[in-house]
């Protein structure tokens, strides 16, 4: 490269955006994009961490939680499918946005400018996260339970978990997700059920359409739970944490490095957060409609198993609806479970400054994989309660959904911050969705916690 084209490029960058180092490493990925003509192919080059995201939102929780609205309700829920994509997008945009602007973490940007909230949001966060785990690995020993029937599934809770443990400190998230992310596609055979269960088309345009508002404690749990399963605390965390982790593995070793971001990287993080949301509300949607269609028509509205949630695919699978829901169940279950110890790791690592992520090996960030440890053994531990898998899955999401309001807050505060943001805090239909949001889920977590007390 010339001098002269040394001089022009920090000139530039700090044009759009005034934190940008002139040291800071080019993404080899920026030209590639630019380059690409076809804009599909373009989209195709910019997926990342969003998608991840997207995908690890359909874990076995909200799995259970969607086939348990659609038994319950059939396609009375469906609108929320519909109404919490902007919602959904717009938070983890600015999850992604906090991790590329200030190079930090969410739990590290909360330690630098609000203190005061930190450690409650991450006590929150590793609760729920602790909680939602264990819930995931009872269903995936139940998925494997579908596979070999004659065994209890609770006898696989514990080398599920070690297993799951051991690719996590041994292989790499990035081993898991090139592997088990192909078996969550599974899930998509719900498409497939809804269509040849031939529901009422009518009637499912006015679920998807028309919302439907009640103020029965069940069906504002399930509302509750919804949000939560889509709208998740452990996912803002974790979005911003590996946005920061994409950055580090560009060679943006440093703070002063990774500060900062130009309108091009904001751009196409925008476009992987909605490709990741979209591939998760579509998975969801299918769920509810497969469900509604099907358990729900037959008088099935209580959903306590997984075995009773694979009845829903028997119109496109037949016999091998268990099979397919139970290979869809241990994909997800698997990219999900290292998701959610993960995000807690990275919240209680940067709340006490101590080395994190993922592609360190465990004698270069020892505190962080004891979290990742302790977290899924306290969440296996919980399986011998004996808690249905299913009502633990819709329970967690629950938990979820009321632990998300705060943390959303916060995140609608950091993200109007100049002192964090600079020059690229929030512009104004951000806010609104943002704002929008928040108050959604806190109308809907008091209204739960109203209409329990009074019910």
């Amino acid at each position: 490269m010339t001098t002269e084209g040394r001089a022009e490029k920090p000139k530039t960058t700090r044009a759009a955006e005034p934190r940008v180092h002139s040291d800071r490493p080019v993404d080899p990925k920026e030209a590639e994009i630019r380059a690409e003509k076809n804009a599909a192919k373009r989209l195709g080059k910019s997926l990342g961490p969003g998608l991840i995201t997207g995908a690890s939102d359909d874990d076995p929780s909200g799995i259970g939680t969607y086939a348990q609205a659609g038994a319950q309700y059939g396609f009375a829920t469906l609108w929320t499918t519909i109404a919490m994509l902007p919602m959904q997008t717009a938070v983890q945009y600015m999850c992604a946005k906090i991790g590329l602007v200030t190079g930090k973490g969410l739990a590290g940007v909360l330690r630098e400018h609000y203190h005061r909230a930190l450690y409650p949001a991450v006590i929150g966060l590793v609760l729920a996260n602790t909680l939602n785990a264990g819930a995931d690995i009872g269903a995936i020993a139940a998925a494997i339970n579908l596979l070999v029937p004659p065994i209890p599934s609770i006898v696989f809770v514990l080398p599920v978990s070690l297993g799951i443990i051991a690719l996590q400190v041994f292989g790499g998230y990035r081993l898991i997700d090139k592997v088990f992310k192909w078996l969550s596609l599974a899930l998509l055979a719900y498409i497939g059920a809804a269509l040849f269960a031939r529901p009422e088309i009518v009637k499912v345009l006015l679920g998807s359409l028309v919302p439907t508002i009640s103020l029965d404690p069940a069906y504002i749990g399930i509302l509750v739970a919804l949000l939560g399963t889509t709208i998740s605390p452990y996912l803002f965390f974790w979005q911003a944490s590996q946005e920061v982790e994409e950055q580090m593995s560009i060679g943006r070793r440093t703070l002063r490095q990774r500060r900062g971001a130009s309108p091009f990287e904001l751009k196409y993080a925008l476009w992987d957060t909605m490709a990741g949301m979209v591939f998760s509300e579509i998975v969801a949607y299918f769920i509810i409609l497969t469900t509604g269609a099907t358990l729900f028509v037959a008088g099935k509205h209580d959903v306590a198993s997984a075995t009773d949630a694979a009845q829903a695919l028997r119109p496109l699978a037949g016999d091998a609806s268990a099979f397919l829901l139970a290979i869809g169940l241990i994909g997800a279950g698997v990219l999900a479970v290292p998701v959610l110890t993960g995000s807690a790791a990275y919240g209680v690592s940067e709340a006490f400054g101590w080395r994190s992520g993922l592609d360190h090996k465990v004698t270069r960030a020892p505190q962080f994989y004891l979290v990742i440890v302790a977290a899924t053994l306290v969440g296996m531990a919980l399986n011998f309660l004996g808690v249905p898998p299913i009502t633990a899955l819709v329970l967690s999401a629950v938990l979820n959904g009321i632990i998300a309001v705060p943390l959303v807050f916060l995140v609608m505060i950091v993200c109007n911050d100049r002192a964090a943001m600079g020059e690229r805090t929030n512009g104004r239909l951000l806010n609104i969705i943002g704002w929008t949001t928040t108050i959604a889920m806190g109308l809907a977590a008091v209204g739960l916690i109203v209409t329990t007390i009074l019910g």
